[in-house]
């Protein structure tokens, strides 16, 4: 009777029986295929906490704010040179954003800067949320590596343009 050794399923000559086999790095091996993606998905987050700040991590695997709004106040859908994409929409009450939504395509960058500038706006007025810099999000996830800042960007460019709907709208109700 013969065994191969490596990545795959190993059957055994003669009997048929198939049994799952996978080495990793280290050599050790997994009779079960969910053993292999613990110490996968382990491996993952390793290299994920060497890249990205605690609070990176937390607003991309816990975003706070998605989804949309119902007849949002103002709306905005950008798409970064990168491919994400981002949806912000604003509900405005008083002169001041009560509710802020987020739709996101992107990577975990861009999950987290959205849940961000969502939290931010929240109690500002239109002026004091035109205010919010990429400087702004990025100090409040304590850093993100450079091929990542864009994802700041494009939250503060879907906000603004979010907010620049809110004002078109009201100026053409006669509000502003």
């Amino acid at each position: 009777m013969s065994e191969k050794s490596g990545v795959g399923i190993n059957r055994e000559e003669g009997t048929g029986q198939g049994r799952k086999v996978v080495e990793t790095e280290t050599g050790s091996g997994f009779t079960n295929l969910d053993d292999f993606l613990a110490e996968v998905e382990e491996a993952i987050r390793r290299e994920e906490r060497e890249i990205y700040t605690e609070k990176t991590l937390e607003e991309a695997y816990n975003p706070k704010n998605v989804g949309k709004l119902s007849n949002p106040d103002g709306a905005a859908r950008i798409t970064g040179p990168c491919g994400d994409t981002l949806q912000i929409h604003l509900k405005v009450e008083g002169g001041r954003i009560t509710d802020s939504k987020f739709i996101s395509d992107g990577c975990g960058p861009s999950v987290a800067c959205g849940s961000v500038i969502t939290e931010m706006v929240r109690g500002k007025t239109i002026e004091e949320a035109f205010k919010i810099e990429s400087g702004d999000i990025i100090a409040i996830l304590g850093g993100l590596p450079e091929e990542s800042v864009h994802c700041s960007v494009l939250a503060v460019d879907t906000l603004r343009a979010a907010l620049e709907d809110y004002r078109s709208k009201k100026k053409e109700n006669g509000r502003i």
